[in-house]
């Protein structure tokens, strides 16, 4: 059985990324590309290991910003309120840095892995990023599994207003951050598959001892609300592309799951009744299997 903490770390377009690696070395690479404020520790180990046990080398990793990898301390990210207008109304925002930049980091990885081309896995803001790289790298890419995640067009895949203020709601004298990170846990989880207000908050200390950012969680959101629609480059990708979507997601709706597999003429979109903008344990093997079928490994 896989255990974490083999943390590694590669110098990855001008920062050093901190990784994990699971599997044998010489079977096909699968990359898992986390999502906004997810250290790679939110890929369940359970999930890897499914992964591993269907002929796959899993790597997951921290993003920029985030976990063990290279901050931006010091660089401030646009408030949120000026983003809600640049997406509204195209007021002009200047951000730290964007998804092109993140998906660079996501093949200088493979680059200072020696790894030529791999199958990517992404969810949410991992997997905006990761169609990024199938679009624009198509030769590093072998296989595209976009899951919870969106295409980047307007009004596809956006969380209502009040979803959206509850994700940057600020501690209070009633609320601790540990608090206001159960309840966003809470309000984004998966209706069909509850976990305990006890569980939440475990999980969420575990990972703040890992490592803890708050200034980089509001630079990941100045990347996603700053960059452009993906659709021209959605339309250009030809690897097999597998859309995965929970039909209870309110951070990142059905709708764009939706559209980004309308944009993908040949990609297969599966639905998943009562899952929200959470990885289930119950569906991970079936997740894994449907990845793998994706990957056409061993076909």
């Amino acid at each position: 059985m896989i255990e974490a903490g083999n943390t590694q770390y590669a110098q990855s377009n001008g920062l050093k990324i901190a990784y994990e690696s699971f599997g044998n070395p010489e079977d096909p690479a699968i990359v898992l590309v986390a999502g906004l404020y997810n250290q790679l520790v939110r890929w369940p180990l359970e999930l890897c290991q499914h992964l591993v046990d269907r002929g796959f080398r899993v790597i997951r990793f921290d993003n920029r910003d985030i976990g063990l990898s290279d901050k931006f301390d010091g660089v401030r990210a646009p408030g949120y309120f000026r983003l809600l207008l640049k997406s509204y109304f195209g007021v002009p925002v200047a951000a730290p840095y964007n998804l092109d930049d993140m998906a660079a980091d996501t093949v200088g990885l493979l680059d200072a892995l020696k790894i030529p081309a791999a199958h990517l896995v992404g969810m949410s803001m991992g997997g905006m990023i990761s169609q990024i790289v199938a679009g624009r790298y198509p030769s590093r890419v072998l296989s595209l599994t976009s899951i919870m995640s969106t295409s980047g067009e307007r009004g596809k895949g956006e969380a209502s207003l009040k979803v959206s203020l509850k994700m940057v709601q600020p501690a209070s004298k009633g609320k601790t951050p540990l608090d206001i990170a159960v309840e966003i846990w809470q309000m984004l989880g998966s209706p069909a598959y509850p976990m305990s207000d006890d569980e939440v908050r475990a999980q969420v200390i575990a990972e703040h001892k890992r490592s803890s950012n708050p200034a980089g969680y509001l630079r990941q959101i100045s990347a996603i609300r700053t960059s452009p629609s993906r659709v021209e480059l959605l339309q250009s990708i030809r690897v097999p592309t597998l859309i995965i979507h929970g039909n209870q997601d309110v951070l990142v709706p059905i709708s764009g799951g939706i559209d980004t597999a309308k944009h993908i003429g040949h990609a297969e979109l599966v639905r998943f009744e009562g899952m929200g903008h959470t990885l289930p344990q119950a569906l991970l093997e079936k997740f894994a299997d449907l990845i793998h079928k994706n990957s056409n490994i061993g076909a």
